[in-house]
């Protein structure tokens, strides 16, 4: 096992429909409306910006996106990662009866070399920091979009 190589899964379940939530995940500028991890977006081009969050542990990190895929029809949104942390990213949002289902899924490694560093050691703390901020993200989304959520898997 690579200790920094991260692969991220997860399924967030919202009362909103597919559209609204699409739209709202494509919207990067207003994450820091809803997301607390989210501290700001910087629009660096006409596809691209860098993210800087920061969850429960003490640092924060600058992540360059780029779009990769955008796919209304298939609910599919995707974007190359650099900076602090390298790798993608993909969001997929179906319908779900009357709310949505969201797919996120991650495929990353640091590139700070102060978390290369200490991957091994707080390697179980990296993975706990970014369940707590796709959580929020669940309940902040979730709050913008003025529905609630259903239970979340992965």
């Amino acid at each position: 096992m690579d200790p920094n190589h991260y692969r991220f899964r997860g399924t967030w379940r919202l009362a909103a429909p597919a559209p609204d939530v699409y739209a709202a995940l494509e919207d990067v500028r207003s994450y820091p409306l809803w997301w607390p991890e989210v501290l700001e977006v910087r629009q660096t081009g006409e596809e691209s910006g860098d993210l800087v969050v920061r969850a429960l542990l003490p640092y924060r990190l600058v992540i360059r996106l780029e779009a990769r895929r955008r796919d209304p029809a298939a609910g599919v949104l995707e974007a190359t990662m650099r900076g602090d942390l390298t790798g993608w990213s993909r969001f997929t949002v179906t319908p779900d009866g009357p709310g949505s289902r969201v797919l996120f899924e991650e495929d990353t490694r640091p590139g700070k070399p102060l978390l290369r560093r200490l991957a091994l050691p707080l390697h179980p703390l990296f993975r706990a920091n970014h369940a707590v901020m796709m959580r929020r993200g669940r309940r902040g989304l979730a709050a913008h979009l003025g529905g609630g959520v259903g239970p979340a898997s992965g």
